[in-house]
This record gives structure tokens, C-alpha cells and sequence, in this order.
């Protein structure tokens, strides 16, 4: 952990040793439905917040001009360069370096991108709002911001929050919390699943299908995942929408529901909202 943030990198350092191809093809996948597009051929690529690395591979594979990654945490930083260093070694359209979303001057200095994707990191930063304030000159005029935030889901995230906070306050919790949390996450699945006359395993197996993510690397991110903010799908589209973007896509787990609320927005845009639930 650094400055009390959840040290996301050492995490993902295992993920890389599961990702596969089959992983990867649903990243592409999920980022070209989100987009509404096909490919990336032409377009620039951002990544804040590049965790593992995954997608801005996807965004390689899927053709995009340029890709830059940055991350916060050294050794996600450094799962990134893994991931080049395996698929696209000699491609000097990938950049990757360390970076903080809520440094105005380092951002500055990236110019602008087709796409500026951050995916579950903006509420990680400790300033939240300030992080959604920073990245918006990044997007080009025309441009997607894809973005996923935690729901405002009462007070199962107040809960959250002070679980979160005291699991990144001692070695204790580290051990104990997700000593709790992960098996009863599974008991649960599996009376759920049985129950419901389905396969318990299944739920294992399909789980990359979802942006390609392991569902005990997400376990671990999840318990731990520090600062914590959260935020209604509405408060972030009318934050978004009053500083001249356009929901695009919106993925909305609105009520009591905890996870991520995900938007595409387009700067300068004047597409229809798609829906989905």
C-alpha cells in the first residue's frame, strides 16, 4: 500500500499468470460493445489506471494507432510492460509509465485521445470528482470516455467503506477478512446455484466472459480495493452531461445493488443514450 492506498499490482502480478487467449478475446469483445465498434483501427487509446495491462492489449489487438498506459501502482505498472514485452515487444505505439489521475500536470501533458478508457479506478483515487474534473480535456473532440464507478447502493457501500477501510489498516485484517469473505462468497454461490437447479461450477467457468477478469483476483480487489467513493448513475451522468458529453452507453446496477455503474461518454456528441440492464 502506498499513502494508504490498496496496492492493486501485486494482485494482478497473479493474474497474469492465468490470463489466456480466451481471456483476452472477451476483453476486445467487451470494449467493442461498450464502444459500438468494431475495431480501434485509427483511433488513439488511454488507459488510466491499466491494472493488469488486459485492455490496453485489446486495444493493441484490436488496431488502435497509439496506446498509452499509466497506472499509479509501480507493479501494475510493471504488468503492463509484462504483457508488451509478451505480445508486442517491438511496438513503439504502446507507451507505458507511471501516472496519477488527480496530477493535473503530468495529465497535461498527454495531449488527447479517441478513447480514454478507466475502468473501476477513478473511485479509487481519493478524489473522486476531482479524478472525473481531470480526465476530461484528455477525451478529443468527438471522442469516447468509458468509465466504470461503484453505485451509490446505500448502506450496504457505507458498509463497504468502513470494511475496506479497516482491512488496509492492519496485517490482521488483510488475513481475516478475506478469510471470511471469500468462502462465504462461495458457500453462498453454491446454495444459490443448487437451489436454482444449476451447475455450481458453472458460474467459475463463465466468469472470464466478463471482461475477461478472474473472479478471486476481482474477490481480492474488491475486499481491499482502497479509497472507496461511490456515486448514483445519475449523479455521474448529469456531471458529465453538464460539461458538454453525451451518455452513449450506460450500464446501470442502480437501486441497492452493489457494483459498477459503466458509461461511454462522447464529447461533442449527438447520439442517442443506448440502455442496458
Amino acid at each position: 500500500m502506498d499513502n494508504g492506498r490498496f496496492g492493486f499490482g501485486k494482485n494482478w502480478q497473479q493474474f497474469l499468470r492465468v490470463l489466456d487467449e480466451e481471456r483476452i478475446h472477451e476483453a476486445e469483445k467487451s470494449l467493442c460493445e461498450m464502444l459500438q465498434v468494431k475495431d480501434l483501427a485509427g483511433k488513439s487509446f488511454l488507459d488510466i489506471g491499466s491494472g493488469s495491462g488486459l485492455f490496453s492489449l485489446a486495444a493493441m489487438r484490436l488496431g488502435a494507432s497509439r496506446v498509452h498506459s499509466l497506472d499509479y501502482d509501480p507493479q501494475s505498472v510493471a504488468c503492463a510492460r509484462e504483457l508488451k514485452q509478451r505480445f508486442f515487444s517491438a511496438a513503439n505505439r504502446w507507451t507505458i509509465e507511471r501516472g496519477d489521475a488527480l496530477d493535473k500536470n503530468y495529465l497535461s501533458g498527454l495531449g488527447t485521445y479517441d478513447v480514454v478508457y478507466s475502468w473501476g479506478v477513478l473511485h479509487h483515487t481519493g478524489s473522486m470528482w476531482q479524478a472525473f474534473e481531470n480526465v476530461m480535456p484528455l477525451v478529443a473532440n468527438g471522442g469516447k470516455l468509458f468509465i466504470a464507478i461503484y453505485n451509490d447502493a446505500g448502506q450496504k457501500s457505507r458498509r463497504w467503506h468502513a470494511l475496506k477501510k479497516r482491512y488496509n489498516s492492519a496485517a490482521f485484517y488483510r488475513f481475516a477478512l478475506p478469510a471470511i469473505f471469500i468462502p462465504l462468497n462461495v458457500v453462498n454461490g453454491f446454495v444459490k446455484d443448487v437451489s436454482g437447479l444449476k451447475n455450481p461450477f458453472t458460474r467459475y467457468r463463465v466468469y472470464k466472459k466478463d471482461r475477461g477478469m478472474s473472479i478471486v483476483r476481482d474477490w481480492i480487489d474488491w475486499i481491499g480495493g482502497w479509497p472507496y467513493e461511490f456515486a448514483t448513475a445519475a449523479e455521474i451522468s448529469e456531471f458529465y452531461k453538464s460539461r458538454g458529453f453525451e451518455v452513449l452507453t450506460c450500464v446501470n446496477r442502480s437501486g441497492w445493488v452493489l457494483g459498477n455503474n459503466e458509461f461511454v461518454f462522447e464529447r461533442s456528441a449527438s447520439k442517442a443514450m443506448v440502455a442496458k440492464t
